[in-house]
Order: structure tokens, then C-alpha cells, then sequence
């Protein structure tokens, strides 16, 4: 097909901050349908785009024979009906994270994708940040030698503000591990490899945000062992106060081994910091030019803020992995691994208990 048309379903800021400007960088892809719950939402998108179609009810745009592809960026209880009714009915799906509620529902998107041979993707945003995409190549090329220790601390300082839809269970599943750490735990496999057995805790400190019920984590601890022997401490809260957010707070992936170590800030998407074994200690390593964009976009890094547009990345290698009919970077598979993992950190905070992966 010369032309990709492609169905946004969840057309809020996630949307109209990330997909779109992606897929703007790529050739012959159109944004033919939206859907949203919301019609004002809906009409805000509608004439943000100009996209011809657009409706309330996600089944009448995921079954046209006219789309090729669909994006998924609703509350996170849609997102298995969705991508398996798009899948069997041929569509290539990129969803957010988290995938589903739990990990059955994630690996039954998985497996609808597979059988129906479309291409899948989790929206593991953070996989396209320069520094992380060069840690990836250090760790592989050997440059750490056999790991020992993971570690990753995300805070920011939402406060009691109402968060919407994310912070009711049975829309969201989890709050905090699902929101913000699920990239950290995803960082985890992908820099070290799968967990063994973990022990977590989650709490629950603001029962009400903006005047509402809020009955999702706030903060999350994990202790895992991985399978190849390593060791790993993850952390996330939204209630550290007076660090500021986003980019701006504390956010931070270290990794040790037997050769070195590795540090990587989000703040800094081009530098790393880096020590080898018996050194003085860690030291900034600059990003090489070649891992500034992801092979075959065509962004040019130099152009907005780089702390955003590295997202627009994310898009370029979906529709690059649907023309060139491969599997994409990150799949549901690495989705629902990561959901196995929150899974089993919810049962170890309520049986206050080690659990086996």
C-alpha cells in the first residue's frame, strides 16, 4: 500500500503531544479516523487534524477496511478489546502502556497480534532517548561485563491534584507502577534480562486527589533478582515534594557490572556518565552523533526540545516496521513481560511476601 491510514483512538494530550507530530515525520501516512469517548475531545482533535472521520465508538473505526493501522491512547481497561478487534480485523496496533489491567489480558494482545501476522508495538517511549538507546549498544557490546546491580529512581511532586481516570483501579490497575515505573521495569529487561523473583511494596498516601476517591499507588518499591544472578532496586513516587516534574525531577537508571558502570538521567538525553572498574569514579560520556535520531528518521535533532522530540521517534519505527514487514522494536511481548512483573508486585505488597516469576 503507498499510503498508511491510520485510526487514533484516545484523541487527549498523550495523542496530540506524541503521535501526531511522529507521525508527521513519515512519508505517506495519513491520519484518516479519530475516536474518542469525550466529543468535545473528539472535535478539538478533529479540527487539529482534519482527519475526515470521527466517532465515538472505537468498534465502527477499528473494522473499516480503509485503516491499516491503529494507535490506542485510552484509559488502560480499553486497550485489549481494542487491540484484539483490531487485530483480528487486520489492523497493526501501537498501544500505550500499560498494556492491560493484568498479564493475561496483555499476552491474549500478544498472541491476537501473532495470529493475525500484523505488526505490534508498546509505546515504551523512553527506548528512543538517544542516552538510553547508547547504554543498550555499550551493554551489549560487552562494555559492562556480567552485571550486578540495577537500580532506577523516578520522583516527581504531583501533589493531591486529580489525575483523572488514572487514579481509579478499575480503570487504570495500578497507579504509579504502571504509570511511571512500568518504563524503569521495561529499562530492566531490556539492559540486564528477565526477573527471577521480586518482593515490592506499594502505598497508597493521598485517598482523595482534587476532591475525588483515589484508590491507586502513589509510590512503589521493588527488590527483584534477575535470572542471570543480578541484583535490582526500582523506586517511583508522585508525592516527593518540591522536586518538580517531568524532566525536571529526578530521574535516573544505573547500572553496575564487573568492568563498569553506567548512569543515565533523562534530563540529559545526550550524555551518559560512565566509570570503569578501580577508576576515580563516574565521568560524562557524550552520545555519538549516529544514536541522535533512530536509523531511518528523517528528525532532525536540532530542531525543538530534544527532552520531547526524541518521542517522535517512537512512530517512525512503527510504520517503518509495518512498510518493511518485521516485528517492531518493542512488541507486546515486552509489554506483557513488563505486566507480569506489576502483577507480581501488587501480590508481594499484599502478601507482604517474595514472589516467583
Amino acid at each position: 500500500m503507498s499510503t498508511l491510514n491510520f485510526a487514533i483512538i484516545g484523541t487527549g494530550g498523550i495523542s496530540l503531544q506524541n503521535h501526531l507530530p511522529g507521525l508527521a515525520l513519515c512519508k505517506d501516512v495519513r491520519v484518516t479516523a479519530l475516536c474518542d469517548a469525550n466529543p468535545a475531545t473528539l472535535e478539538a482533535a478533529r479540527q487539529q487534524t482534519g482527519a475526515p472521520i470521527a466517532s465515538t465508538n472505537w468498534e465502527d473505526i477499528v473494522k473499516r477496511d480503509d485503516i491499516h493501522a491503529v494507535i490506542i491512547a485510552t484509559p488502560n481497561i480499553f486497550h485489549p478489546p481494542i487491540a484484539i478487534t483490531a487485530a483480528k480485523s487486520g489492523k497493526h496496533v501501537l498501544s500505550e502502556k500499560p498494556l492491560a489491567l493484568n498479564a493475561a489480558d496483555a499476552r491474549a494482545m500478544a498472541e491476537a497480534a501473532e495470529q493475525a501476522n500484523v505488526r505490534h508495538m508498546t509505546a515504551f517511549t523512553y527506548r528512543f532517548v538517544p542516552a538510553m538507546r547508547y547504554l543498550k549498544h555499550l551493554v551489549d557490546e560487552g562494555g559492562l561485563g556480567t552485571p550486578y546491580h540495577y537500580r532506577s529512581c523516578r520522583l516527581q511532586d504531583w501533589g493531591t491534584r486529580n489525575v483523572g481516570w488514572r487514579q481509579q483501579r478499575r480503570m487504570a490497575g495500578t497507579g504509579e507502577i504502571g504509570d511511571m515505573l512500568s518504563h524503569r521495569i521495561d529499562f530492566a529487561h531490556h539492559l540486564v534480562g528477565p526477573m527471577k523473583r521480586l518482593v515490592a511494596n506499594l502505598m497508597t498516601l493521598t485517598p482523595v486527589r482534587g476532591g475525588a476517591p483515589n484508590d491507586t499507588d502513589d509510590w512503589v518499591a521493588i527488590l527483584s533478582e534477575f535470572t542471570n544472578g543480578a541484583s535490582g532496586v526500582l523506586e517511583s513516587s508522585k508525592l516527593a515534594s518540591g522536586v518538580n516534574e517531568s524532566w525536571r525531577s529526578p530521574d535516573r537508571v544505573e547500572i553496575n557490572g564487573s568492568e563498569a558502570s553506567f548512569s543515565f538521567t533523562t534530563g540529559c538525553w545526550n550524555e551518559l556518565q560512565f566509570g570503569k572498574v578501580g577508576g576515580p569514579g563516574l565521568k560524562a560520556l557524550p552520545i555519538p552523533r549516529e544514536f541522535h535520531v533512530w536509523p531511518g528518521s528523517p528528525r532532525d535533532p536540532g530542531v525543538g526540545d530534544p527532552l520531547i522530540s526524541f518521542r517522535y521517534d517512537q512512530a517512525v519505527e512503527f510504520v517503518s516496521a509495518i512498510r518493511e514487514q518485521r516485528a517492531c522494536s518493542v512488541t507486546f511481548h515486552d509489554g506483557a513481560r513488563m505486566q507480569e512483573v506489576t502483577d507480581a508486585a501488587v501480590k508481594s505488597a499484599e502478601t507482604k511476601a517474595w514472589v516467583e516469576l
